[in-house]
């Protein structure tokens, strides 16, 4: 499938390479700082005004970024499932999200809209990462968690069985939480603890 990818930062280039390894065929880059030189080969064909109105990869860090992108764009948007992946029959996986290499999704596992699932990411059995979610590299969900929508789990992080992570709370990298997180909070450290 020809595809557009919006943003060409780092996060951009990481998905340009996933999505070639997926089969897609990527055409070029869509960025509000163009011009820009070429990247990875493809040019950087301008901002969102370039949009042919064809399928997007939304490939932009920030949770917030990527869902506003997809109001303002209205267009298709593709799974992207590295190969490397290794899925559950039974793991289902919303529009536009973007599951990186080597990442784990377990039975009954549900990933949302415009969720993003990191490199090496494992989301155990029934675990729900809602819309717009970010799961780092290296994070462990274990079984039953639940995160909320726009929220991110650091790097390398774990968050205990059957616990939420609240809409917009940040898990910080490397953090084990032990307890449910509220809303846009915000946890650190070794157990997880809230800081301003």
């Amino acid at each position: 499938m020809d595809i557009l990818i919006l943003g060409a930062g780092g996060h951009g280039r990481a998905v340009c390479e996933a999505a070639r390894d997926a089969g897609f065929s990527p055409r070029g880059f869509l960025d509000a700082r163009a011009p820009l030189p070429d990247m990875l080969g493809l040019p950087v064909l301008g901002d969102e005004g370039a949009h042919d109105g064809g399928p997007l990869l939304i490939a932009l860090g920030g949770n917030a970024l990527r869902l506003a992108a997809a109001v303002r764009l209205a267009c298709p948007l593709p799974v992207l499932l590295h190969p490397s992946v290794i899925r559950a029959g039974s793991a289902e996986v919303a529009e536009g999200a973007v599951v990186m290499p080597r990442a784990v999704l377990g039975a009954l596992a549900r990933i949302g809209r415009l969720a993003l699932i990191n490199t090496g990411a494992i989301i155990e059995h029934d675990v729900v990462v809602e819309e717009a979610a970010h799961i780092g590299p290296g994070a462990v969900l274990c079984g039953g968690v639940r995160v909320g929508a726009r929220a991110l789990v650091g790097a390398a992080s774990v968050v205990a069985p059957n616990l939420t992570i609240g809409a917009d709370a940040v898990v910080g990298a490397g953090a084990a939480v032990l307890a449910d997180v509220p809303p846009g909070a915000r946890v650190v450290g070794v157990p997880a603890r809230p800081v301003n």
